[in-house]
């Protein structure tokens, strides 16, 4: 159980990582995203900082488990908002996105604390 916890957490840190490096350096197709959704780009930095910080606290959390427990939770709870907004704009066709960002969250969430 703890070497299925250790890659899905790896694969939600590096999924997360992704994610706040495409933020940091505002590729037309996010800026297009961010526009669609309602936001505003200068939204993109602290979006960023939040999920590099929870793919930090996911790694850190393989060490310190409170950590991993919290960086995890503060992931959901992120991308139940992402989802939020995707429905509010009726971008349906973008919910594979954050729902599968929110998967690997609840999954990490789910093995740490089984293997707690």
């Amino acid at each position: 159980m703890f070497t299925l916890y250790i890659l899905v957490t790896i694969l939600a840190a590096a999924a997360n990582l992704y994610a706040a490096a495409n933020d940091f350096l505002r590729p037309q197709w996010i800026l297009d995203n961010i526009a669609r959704c309602g936001g505003r780009p200068s939204w993109l930095l602290p979006l960023g900082t939040l999920k590099g910080a929870g793919a930090l606290g996911l790694l850190v959390g393989v060490f310190v488990p409170s950590i991993g427990i919290t960086a995890a939770l503060g992931l959901v709870l992120f991308f139940i908002g992402a989802i939020a907004v995707v429905v509010r704009v009726r971008w349906y066709s973008h919910l594979p996105w954050p729902a599968a960002y929110l998967l690997l969250a609840i999954g990490s969430l789910a093995l740490r604390t089984a293997v707690l």
